[in-house]
This record gives structure tokens, C-alpha cells and sequence, in this order.
């Protein structure tokens, strides 16, 4: 079975990372060779970029420059390594991040997000996304006396109503590739969505 790479997108809050660790694990039961890795970050170098993107104030072209450069870094040192070594690749965020959180929450809009994302990395799309979906009241209440939060985390209700909204334009524009997770629903009703989709994915990809 040849390489694939998945993605896991939503909100901050809407419970994507929870489900991380068990995609790993089942896809190794499976006999795969799994990477898993995380945006912005995933290098040494995007780590270091990581820690300044939740925490410098910044203009938003530096901030979404910054996010490309993590993105080429880790595409170059991780994802496309693993790929072309038949591994599967799971990471938590990618380019449909960018489009909903600066593209959308911030306004910049997709076009220029489309421009980089053009120039950086034209060839490589995730085979499946999931789309961790939940009511922004329900996110941010899941949020609340967590830990400290970064600066994204920190804004308003305005801004992640425009980055759902983001990401609901990313799901009408690729629905075969995103799919929609309910992540309201009880962790084993969420799981159990999560596990046949999956399922079906695995079938197609053998």
C-alpha cells in the first residue's frame, strides 16, 4: 500500500487533537509505517516558528509568510520523505488551516492564501481531511480554564465564526477530500464516525 496523507482540521476547542493518538495506533495495527506530525511545527525550525507564531504579536502577511515557511520547511524535512517512503502521514492542521484562520478569521482572504500555497507546494494535497466540526459556543467552552491560551486561541467570537465559515467554503470546494465530523456528539458517537470513515478510506486505498 502505497503512502497517504491525512489531515485533521477544525476550530481550536472542537476536539480534533483527542483523536489523534488512537488514528495513529489503528493505522499501525494495520501494518503501516505511520508519521505523525502537527502545523505549524513538525521541524526543529518550524517548532522554533511555532512558539512565535502563538505568542509575538506580528502583522498578518509576516504571520502568514511565517506559516508558509514552517509549511516548506516540514514539507521538505518530513511529509514528503515519508511519503515517498510509502509512509502514512497524519497531521494535525495544514494548509486548509491557513485558508480558514488567516484567510478567513483574519480577512485576508483565499486568494492570496491560494497564491503561496501555488508557488510553495502545487503537488501535494492531503488524500483525506477531517473536518472537526462543532458549535463555537461548545469550542469555547471546552477551552475555558484549559491552560493559558495563545493569541489565536484568545480572540472573539467574530473571528472564528469567519473561520468556520472558512472552512465550511474549503468543504464545498473539495467535499470528496474533507469530510465532516460532527465533533458535538459524545466521544464514542464521534470515535465510532471517525472508525467507518476510516474503514472506508482503507478499502479504497488498498
Amino acid at each position: 500500500m502505497t503512502g497517504r496523507f491525512i489531515t485533521l482540521e477544525g476550530v481550536d476547542g472542537a476536539g480534533k487533537s483527542t483523536h489523534i493518538e488512537w488514528l495513529v495506533q489503528t493505522l499501525r495495527a494495520h501494518g503501516l509505517d505511520v508519521v505523525s506530525t502537527r502545523e505549524p511545527g513538525g521541524t526543529p525550525l518550524g517548532e522554533r516558528l511555532r512558539t512565535l507564531l502563538l505568542s509575538e504579536p506580528m502583522g498578518l502577511d509576516t504571520e502568514t509568510l511565517l506559516m508558509f515557511a514552517a509549511r516548506c520547511e516540514h514539507v521538505q524535512q518530513v511529509i514528503a520523505p515519508a511519503l515517498a517512503r510509502g509512509a502514512w502521514v497524519v497531521c494535525d492542521r495544514y494548509t486548509d488551516a491557513t485558508y480558514a484562520y488567516q484567510g478567513g478569521g483574519r480577512e485576508l482572504g483565499a486568494a492570496r492564501v491560494a497564491a503561496l500555497e501555488q508557488w510553495l507546494q502545487p503537488a501535494l494535497r492531503p488524500d483525506l481531511t477531517w473536518l472537526f466540526d462543532v458549535p463555537l459556543e461548545v469550542a469555547r467552552a471546552r477551552m475555558a480554564g484549559e491552560r493559558q491560551l495563545d493569541r489565536f486561541e484568545q480572540e472573539g467570537q467574530a473571528f472564528f465564526e469567519r473561520t468556520r465559515q472558512a472552512y465550511h467554503a474549503r468543504v464545498q470546494a473539495d467535499p470528496e477530500r474533507i469530510h465532516v465530523i460532527d465533533a458535538s456528539q459524545p466521544l464514542a458517537a464521534v470515535r465510532a464516525a471517525l472508525e467507518a470513515d476510516l474503514q472506508r478510506f482503507l478499502a479504497g486505498a488498498a
